[in-house]
């Protein structure tokens, strides 16, 4: 199979689970207790009826998903029940450019760690190099964020006063520092070790023994033979990674106080905001299928043999 057809299969693959995402979460927010104007009861009936009719929520569930439908196909994600004067794609497109950013800071930081530790320690295995990674990639796995976030921020902003401890600030590279650290490392001890497990078993393969008896100097045998298919679980690795970077950290914004979106994914599912909270599942989903889409293109490229029948 070409690749083109390759990728075309791939991307019809993704459209019947998108459909399957977004009809699972919304029905399962309306199976769910309450509603969103549950703590207005001191409304009169005939306000409050009202407003289930402005929102289309006085209509049968199936209806209300056909609806639902209709306006996601024109793009159109719905105002938000709670927050008055906002709609879903306004809140979202809010806080994306600082969730954003501070994941692709992240990931960036981890790739250009990660994947070097990796296979250093695999290089050198058994040697003082591999232990010391190891170590430290065990103990960035083993400590959460939520434990990792102060720590840092009492460190570098209470008491050595190098960098702002919360807030945000456009453009501001010393509001940057601690949220992407904090998001990097335990991405960076999760490559770290899956890139030398890879690796060691790459390298134990027959066609690299045939490449050593070819002669071939370990740099060409690295660059041109192993470090491909060793690439591919790591590969594997970072599609969901990447997207629980990109989208944010809950933690990481609460505890940095940073305006991004993960607070409104929280606050939608607090106050019943039916269409936020819809509108946060398709943000979060179309990121993931897509990044999981990239991924399987990205196999394709390392790995031949999987673009065939």
């Amino acid at each position: 199979m070409n690749p083109f057809g390759y990728a075309l299969r791939r991307l019809l693959g993704v459209i019947p689970t998108f459909l399957l995402i977004v009809a699972a979460a919304f029905f399962l927010m309306r199976a769910a207790p309450g509603g969103p104007f549950d703590d207005e009861r001191s409304l009169p009936p005939e306000i409050e009826a009202n407003l289930q009719s402005a929102y289309g929520l006085d209509q049968p569930v199936p209806v209300q998903f056909a609806r639902y439908l209709a306006g996601l196909a024109r793009g159109d994600l719905g105002p938000s029940f709670r927050m008055k004067d906002f709609t879903v794609a306004e809140l979202i497109g809010r806080g994306l450019p600082v969730t954003f950013g501070i994941g692709a800071g992240a990931l960036v930081l981890a790739l250009g760690l990660g994947i070097p530790l990796g296979l250093l320690a695999a290089l050198r295995q058994n040697g003082w190099a591999d232990h010391a990674v190891m170590s430290v990639a065990l103990a960035g796995i083993a400590v959460p964020n939520f434990v990792v976030a102060p720590v840092l921020a009492l460190m570098f902003g209470l008491y050595l006063g190098w960098l702002p401890v919360a807030g945000w600030e456009a453009g501001s590279l010393r509001h940057m520092v601690l949220p992407v650290v904090t998001l990097a490392l335990p991405l960076v001890a999760y490559l770290a070790r899956l890139t030398r497990g890879s690796l060691l078993e790459v390298l134990q393969s027959p066609f690299i023994r045939t490449a050593r008896a070819k002669g071939l100097a370990p740099a060409v045998i690295l660059r041109r033979h192993a470090l491909k298919p060793a690439l591919l679980p790591v590969v594997s690795f970072l599609g969901p990674a990447a997207a629980a970077l990109l989208t944010g950290s809950l933690v990481v914004e609460q505890v940095f106080g940073l305006p991004g979106v993960g607070r409104y994914f929280v606050q939608g599912a607090i106050n019943r905001d039916y269409t936020l909270v819809m509108g946060m599942v398709i943000f979060y989903a179309s990121l993931i299928l897509l990044l999981n889409l990239l991924v399987d293109l990205a196999y394709g490229w390392l790995d031949p043999r999987i673009r065939q029948e």
